[in-house]
């Protein structure tokens, strides 16, 4: 745990202290002795204005402790926080053909649909298992949009299959199209593949043993993996998994999650060498993360480099706490309230 040096905070707290009386001399007007600091040669105004810096000494010191406990507390919060990725959003332009791929080629259930006329929009929600137990893929259908930019800053899902090989024929059979063929990830041993669904989204199809979370990744691009990297142990309380560096294709990945890739839905960090910015297009919306307080979340998410885009409260409705956030290269993720998720769904 990094806590801010003292040091460095109280400088500037110190300069402003004694700005106010430049010309006031903090050594040569003052007797020392080896037991009393004597003010004998001290003039009254002169020893007001050093009562008053040693005052704002104090304040400083004071506030900056202050401010390192709030740091210490919330990141030791953050850690113990009852956390773990519920659902990924996007947006498609054919529901019913989406919900027909996802579950004839990828094995998909559709686990709920939600209409909300008066918004015009449709959801649809599905997975490899249950909400309260699974990362899951939330679609969202907005009457008459039937196309959106996927932008660049977007880069795949993940899922964890017996055997990528006749995944991709089953997929080729149904009509889905296969951007790369079963092969050994390069620099890897591990077999993978790549297919898009009906609106373009990709999907890497990661050969793995029986798993209690198949839908695994969500893969984003960043402009400085370091940032973020700290910026999700911090404010989001996941930790680094791993990362791999492969310079001949000039590009790193850090893994970040709630657990064990092989057991949890994990976060995949891309950084490509140079690049600082992406086009984030229109189609991606954000990942949902449950909570114990949405409050705090957002205390933390402030303290930790990120942007509130909904301070935290209850939604309108339905009465589910959540509150949404930006990280530092703009992709939105919404904290829901552990407790109101459940109900919402009963």
């Amino acid at each position: 745990m990094r806590i801010i040096s003292m040091a460095s905070t109280l400088r500037p707290s110190l300069a402003s202290c004694f700005s106010a009386s430049p010309r006031f001399p903090l050594v040569s007007s003052l007797n020392l002795s080896r037991t009393s600091l004597s003010f004998s040669h001290v003039s009254e105004s002169k020893l007001l204005t050093l009562r008053r810096s040693v005052s704002c000494l104090g304040v400083a010191e004071s506030g900056n402790t202050a401010q390192a406990s709030t740091e210490e507390d919330l990141l030791k919060w953050v850690k113990d926080d009852n956390r773990r990725m519920l659902h990924v959003v996007y947006r498609v332009g054919d529901l019913d053909r989406t919900i027909k791929f996802y579950t004839e080629c990828l094995g998909m259930k559709l686990l709920r649909k939600r209409d909300i006329p008066e918004e015009k929009y449709t959801n649809a929600f599905l997975g490899y298992g249950p909400e309260d137990s699974h990362f899951v893929i939330e679609l969202t259908y907005n009457y008459g949009v039937d196309k959106y930019d996927i932008g660049a800053g977007f880069g795949h899902f993940g899922i964890a299959v017996d055997d990528v090989a006749k995944t991709v024929e089953l997929i080729k059979a149904k009509g889905g199209k296969v951007t790369r063929e079963p092969g050994a990830v390069k620099g890897g041993k591990t077999v993978i593949a790549f297919i898009e669904d009906p609106d373009g989204y990709k999907f890497e199809l990661l050969e793995r043993g029986p798993t209690p979370e198949p839908l695994c990744q969500v893969m984003l691009r960043v402009g400085d993996l370091d940032r973020s990297i700290k910026f999700y142990e911090k404010a989001f309380g996941m930790e680094l998994l791993r990362t791999r560096d492969n310079p001949e294709y000039k590009y790193t990945i850090a893994m970040m999650g709630y657990g064990p890739e092989d057991k949890t839905a994990v976060l995949e960090l891309t950084y490509n060498y140079g690049v600082t910015e992406y086009d984030k297009g229109n189609a991606y919306a954000q990942i949902a993360i449950g909570t114990d307080d949405v409050y705090k979340t957002a205390e933390a998410v402030k303290l930790f480099g990120g942007k509130i885009t909904r301070e935290p409260g209850p939604l309108p409705g339905i009465s589910t706490k959540i509150t949404a956030c930006l990280d530092p290269d703009g992709w939105k993720s919404v904290f829901v309230d552990n407790v109101d998720f459940l109900k919402e769904l009963e």
